[in-house]
């Protein structure tokens, strides 16, 4: 059977030269004699392999000295109590714009720890916009402002950031890292699930400055302690050897395809080809307001739950899997992240253009 074109959210299409690369050193890595995936993580060779992967990150997101980069376990799940645990020590109370499911659970867990001061919603539309947000009502003591850059299931995006001044910007960049280019700069923490636009499931990547490092409350997990980690280069216990292999590999071929601005263009011109589609068809149509549209995660409907079945049941027959969308939105869902290539989008299109001659 040949390769599909996965649209899958997550775990998602993973670039062919990464799965090859990859194939080719499973049974042996290099001269060590053994697999990635037998190796202790205390070995040299190891070693060579998360340092090289930091630094590749490092060098595709301009990551200055001032941050510390940690390969972790537990997911985004996890850091959205991990972030409020070591941020909160020194102030209860939270920024955070609610753009959907993902902050929602962010704030069910900020709320174990403090208070969070909900700036801006967009739940009053079902998500399908970004709320305009006023400074005025910005806390003046704020421990952190969380948002998340880009949310999967709704199909959003952030294409400007609040301006949070002294407060510590944080993250949620779970399903648009690598895609486009961003500041890390700006930015007191970033977080990522890895397994979207980086690797397999199994890593979360955290990108934090230093200073916000050794300030955990004292109820803190030790395995909840950025302190803990940074401490240890992310070696305090065995961390997910494989998968930081395997995002390594990924960050080499970001770099091959001439780094995050290039691949940017290529996930624009992936996104304009669909969107631009959406907004002629007489059967097919976004569900996201224009300015706010993700370039990962789009969203779409025909408004009939019948001709939606159908749809997905040909799609998959055809090779196009995973484009149901999420049940609280319903219709289809096409993730388009860094490895689909254009080829993918441009058959989608086709079949789109197709199915809409025979059923509108």
């Amino acid at each position: 059977m040949s390769r599909v074109f996965n649209f899958s959210a997550g775990p998602t299409v993973l670039p062919v030269s990464v799965l090859e690369k990859a194939q080719s050193e499973l049974v042996e890595y290099k001269n060590a004699g053994m697999s990635v995936m037998e190796m202790s993580h205390r070995s040299a060779d190891y070693q060579g392999i998360i340092d090289q992967a930091t630094s590749d990150l490092r060098d595709i997101m301009n990551i200055s000295d001032e941050y510390e980069v940690l390969f972790l376990q537990g997911g985004a799940s996890t850091q959205f109590a991990m972030v409020p645990l070591n941020l909160l020590k020194t102030s209860g109370e939270v920024d955070l714009i609610h753009t959907g499911a993902w902050t929602k659970r962010a704030i069910a867990e900020i709320k174990k720890y403090g208070k969070v001061n909900i700036v801006a919603s967009s739940e009053d539309k079902n998500y399908t916009y970004l709320p305009t947000w006023d400074k005025k009502n910005f806390s003046k003591n704020a421990a952190y402002f969380h948002i998340a850059t880009n949310n999967t299931i709704y199909g959003t995006r952030f294409t400007t950031l609040p301006d949070t001044g002294q407060v510590p910007l944080v993250g949620d960049m779970s399903s648009n890292i690598l895609s486009e280019v961003y500041d890390v700069n700006k930015f007191g923490i970033i977080y990522a699930g890895a397994q979207k636009n980086m690797g397999p499931s199994g890593v979360t990547v955290v990108i934090i400055r230093k200073d916000l490092i050794g300030h955990a409350m004292d109820i803190t997990p030790t395995m909840l302690d950025y302190k803990t980690h940074a401490d240890k280069g992310s070696m305090y216990n065995t961390p997910p050897t494989y998968g930081i292999y395997m995002c390594g590999l990924v960050y080499e071929w970001v770099r091959e395809q001439g780094g995050v601005k290039e691949v940017q263009k290529a996930n624009e011109a992936k996104a304009k080809l669909l969107y631009d589609f959406l907004d002629e068809s007489d059967l097919f149509s976004g569900t996201v307001v224009k300015q706010d549209r993700s370039l990962m995660n789009i969203p779409f409907v025909t408004g009939n739950d019948e001709i939606d079945a159908k749809f997905i049941k040909e799609t998959r027959e055809s090779g196009l899997v995973n484009l149901k969308g999420h049940r609280s939105v319903g219709g289809m869902r096409a993730s388009m992240y860094n490895a689909l290539p254009y080829e993918g989008t441009k058959a989608l299109v086709d079949f789109m253009k197709n199915f809409e001659s025979k059923n509108n």
